[in-house]
Parts: C-alpha cells; structure tokens; sequence
C-alpha cells in the first residue's frame, strides 16, 4: 500500500509539474493540436491536378494537334503554350511557369504513317517532385492512347471488327482499384505516418525540457524511487495515449484520411506505444542536465528519424547497419503497426513484429531509465549529506 501511495502521489506531482511548465504544456498539447490542422494543409487536394505545361510542335501535323487535344484534355496537366521553339519552352520551366514539357519532332506522323518506329520527349522539373510526377505521368498517358488508337486502326484493317482488333492489342485487361488509399493522395499516405513521428518528438522535447529545468533548479517533483519512476511513467505516458486517440479518432476522420476500423487492436497498440515513448523520454530526459541543451540536439533528428521509418525512403535501400539501428528508435515500429491497424485494417498478429519491436524497446528504455534514475538519485544524496555536513576544521597557520 505504501508503495501505491507513493506511486499516485508521483502521479499527480508530474501531471502537477506537466501542467506548470508552459513551454512544456505547449509542446505537450498545443503543438500536436496545431500540426494537426497545419501540417495536412498543403495536402488537402490529396492529387495535383491541372499542372501547367508546354508543348514544343515542330511536326505541324494532324497527329501531333491531337496530341496537344490529348493532353490539354488530360485532368493532370494545362497546356499553357504550344510553340515550335524549344527554347521558349525550356525558358517557361526555368521560370517555374510551367512544371514539364512534351517536344514533338518534325516528321512524326510520316515516321507513323510508314510504319516506322516514332519516339517524343517527355520533360520535367525535377525540384518539384509531385509536379514533375504528375506533368510526366499526363503526357505519357496523353501519348499512349493516341498510340493505342493509332494502333487499334492498324489492326482494324486486317480483323473483321474493331472489338477484335482492340482484343488483340489489349490481350489481357487490367482495371486497377486502390484499396486502402482509394484517392491515392499524398495528404493519406504521408500525415497518418507524420502524426505518429510528431507524437513521439514533441513528447521528447517537452521531458528532456523538464528535465533539465529540474537539473539546473536542482528541484526533482518526484521522489526517486521505484514506485516514484513509475507514476511519473504512467503520468507520462498518458500524454502520447491522448494526443493518438485525438490525431486516431478525430484528425483523421476530420480530414477523411482512411481508416481500418480495427478500434480493439489499435487501442492497444497505442497503449504499448504510449508507454514505449514515455520509458524512452524519461530514459533520455535523465542525460540532460540543461533546459536548452534537448531542444538543440533533439529538434535535428526529426527528419533522419522520418527517413529510417520505412516510410518516405524504402527500408531496403538503407544500408544494413542504418536497417538494424532504426529499430532503436519508438517511431519505427510505431509508424508500421498504427498505420497497418488503422488504414489497412490489419489485425494483431500481423503486426507482431513490430508490437516485439516495441515491446523490446520498453523494457531497455524502463531498465536503462530506472538504473540511470537511481544513480542521479545517489549522487543526489551524496551531494545532500556533504552540503549538510559541517566543513572540516582547518590547522591554524603557524604563526612566525
């Protein structure tokens, strides 16, 4: 019992502690309520759509007008301009008035009409990447149906209806349907990932922030002791388990992000990934001894941490000592199983290495954390017992 009371009243001491440090408050709370509806911003429109381009016509033909008509048809791309100088067009990009270009060689429909192989050039800016995506994509959309269509009449001459011939150009159909990210947007893909990245860093910055107020004021709300590790834990943990169901149960049926429906196994994932990134704060808050010093080191390491989640770069090109450190990392299993829970609709069992992941994680942050608390707390009472200690008395100076 006397360990339990002592377990609560850390409890509330930390919420206590939590709730007066406005800086931390904020990183806590606000900030997560605040990337909440800013950083899905940019995204809202989930598909780029209407990028504006430029065609270079040099073949002045009826093929190469019905490729323009094709394109400026397509729902991806604007046709901007339609000039015979590569240069203006080159100019448009350089400018960032237009994102792509389609050159169309003099000749191309007599290179067609003869049977002979015929080729355009397709160019992007590359600093854009969903622009550059989407003008290149559009225009080799716009130049494969003509060429289907080109081709379907070729074949029309020699079979007995055009059903046919379109069968033998198409032998095999393919009708692609998105399952999870039906939209295919980016805003779908990327924020769900994000929310959990900005779950985990602003928990971090706001204890190893505490911690090293405490430090400096040389003032710990909590007594030092097991029980006492563990309430603050619990407190802790209780941060990033509200900021999930809130970004879990509300931001993504607010932006209409997809969701699996799987609430039992996501529940307690985010309880087993809650209490990972608490252990893991406390165990990285007890190693700063300044107020400052977490922001400078801590505020770098979103971006890598993003990176080595599997998510924006594939896990398989990472080098192999970067795949088996990322896993040190909460945000890594993290990001994989809340995302499989909630927008694939995956159950438990196939997220368990990743609930392993986590679950080796919090007891290595829990050991490592407590053993690094005890120490700071003995070399605390050291410090306590020589300070109340009274100096030791000096020999009087011989006098001559």
């Amino acid at each position: 019992m006397k360990a339990l009371r002592e377990l609560a009243r850390a409890f509330v001491a930390t919420w206590r502690a939590m709730l007066s440090d406005s800086a931390a408050l904020t990183l806590l709370f606000a900030g997560g309520i605040v990337y909440s509806f800013f950083y899905p911003l940019p995204y809202a429109k989930e598909s780029v759509q209407r990028v504006p381009v430029a065609v270079v016509d040099q073949d002045h033909s009826a093929l190469s007008r019905q490729i323009t008509r094709y394109a400026s048809a397509h729902p991806s791309i604007s046709v901007i301009a339609v000039t015979p100088d590569l240069r203006d067009a080159q100019d448009l990009i350089w400018r960032n008035e237009a994102a792509g270009m389609l050159f169309i060689p003099a000749g191309l429909q007599s290179k067609v009409a003869a049977g002979r192989a015929a080729e355009v050039e397709v160019a992007g800016n590359g600093v854009y990447m969903m622009l550059n995506k989407a003008a290149l994509n559009g225009f080799a959309q716009a130049v494969g149906t003509v060429s289907a269509g080109i081709e379907i009449k070729r074949l029309s001459a020699t079979t007995p209806s055009g059903a046919q011939a379109q069968a033998q150009r198409s032998p095999l159909g393919l009708n692609p349907v998105a399952l999870f990210n039906v939209r295919e947007g980016y805003g779908a893909y990327v924020v769900p990932a994000a929310a959990v990245l900005i779950i985990q860093q602003t928990l971090l910055l706001a204890v190893t922030l505490m911690f090293g107020t405490w430090a400096e004021r040389g003032h710990f709300p909590v007594r030092r002791s097991a029980a006492g590790y563990a309430g603050m834990l619990c407190a802790i943990a209780c941060v990033p388990l509200i900021n999930s169901l809130y970004y879990f149960g509300f931001v993504f049926w607010w932006q209409d992000y997809p969701r699996g429906g799987n609430f039992g196994g996501l529940l307690t994932f985010t309880l087993l990934f809650a209490f990972t990134v608490a252990a893991y704060a406390i165990m990285v808050g007890n190693l700063f001894r300044s107020r400052e010093r977490s922001a400078q080191l801590l505020l770098c390491t979103a971006m890598p941490v993003m990176f080595l989640s599997g998510v924006t770069w594939p896990v398989e090109a990472l080098p192999p000592a970067l795949q088996a450190l990322r896993w040190l990392v909460p945000s890594t299993p993290g990001i994989q199983g809340l995302v499989a829970l909630n927008q694939l609709g995956a159950d438990l069992g196939e997220v368990a290495v990743e609930a392993a992941g986590l679950g080796g994680l919090l007891v290595a942050s829990v050991g490592l954390g407590l053993w690094r608390w005890r120490r700071v707390a003995r070399a605390e009472a050291h410090r306590q017992r020589r300070a109340a200690s009274p100096p030791a008395a000096r020999p009087a100076a011989n006098k001559a």
